[in-house]
């Protein structure tokens, strides 16, 4: 009964959580949608940790859908090894992983550090960055950690197949009885995480600015000019 709430019932009530939680926003706040820049209050850490976080996030996504929803067998037709693809995923998913991480402490510290920055953030602005911490945090340690002194686990078989499970709503939790608990309790934060979107500022995620090219530039007054015509 355990691994079905876990398994099963778990993400399913996260993935509601997150839909209904940003169809209501998208409705009732879109105000509060955008993430507002911090721009002005502090520039040199932000642009080393943002950059970091974007793209390392950015790459990430792009190495779990081909680790989480790519099958395995796809890889064995185009003649990718087991340990091609572990390799490729240990120094590549490694790598970014650090970035990610790296970012975030950056974005972190610059929360607590700088007085205009940690007065203006919120308690789910701190949330969001600890909670991401720890869900790349935890993909890191196993992508390094893990697969290099324990085992390379072959999560392509157990972890990945339960996920589309998911998405056909047939789902296969008794593949996930024997997973090492580090991976569960990395699955289990990314779906925590999941949730929580409605309600911080991640949920910009999911907008793209297709008006963005084509919108008005702002103009801006020099400060000195103004003071000098007054």
């Amino acid at each position: 009964m355990t691994g079905i709430f876990w398994w099963v019932i778990f993400p399913y009530i996260t993935m509601i959580i997150m839909i209904v939680g940003l169809l209501y926003r998208y409705a009732f706040r879109q105000l509060s949608w955008a993430a507002p820049s911090t721009e002005f209050f502090e520039k040199k850490w932000l642009r080393i940790g943002a950059p970091l976080f974007h793209w390392g996030i950015v790459l990430a996504f792009i190495g779990h859908v081909m680790g989480m929803v790519v099958p395995k067998g796809f890889y064995e037709f185009i003649g990718i090894t087991d340990h091609m693809y572990h390799m490729g995923a240990i120094y590549g998913g490694g790598f970014v992983g650090l970035m990610v991480v790296a970012g975030l402490v950056i974005l972190l510290i610059r929360k607590m550090t700088v007085d205009p920055v940690r007065v203006h953030a919120t308690f789910a602005d701190f949330f969001t960055v600890i909670a991401l911490l720890i869900v790349a945090g935890s993909g890191t340690f196993m992508t390094i950690i893990y697969n290099t002194t324990v085992t390379a686990y072959e999560y392509r078989e157990t972890i990945g197949p339960w996920f589309r499970s998911l998405f056909i709503f047939q789902p296969q939790y008794q593949l996930m009885e024997n997973v090492p608990i580090i991976f569960k309790l990395h699955v289990l934060s990314a779906f925590g995480l999941f949730a929580s979107i409605p309600f911080t500022h991640l949920v910009h995620i999911f907008s793209l600015s297709v008006k963005y090219p084509g919108r008005a530039p702002q103009q801006y007054r020099s400060r000195s000019e103004y003071k000098r015509k007054g």
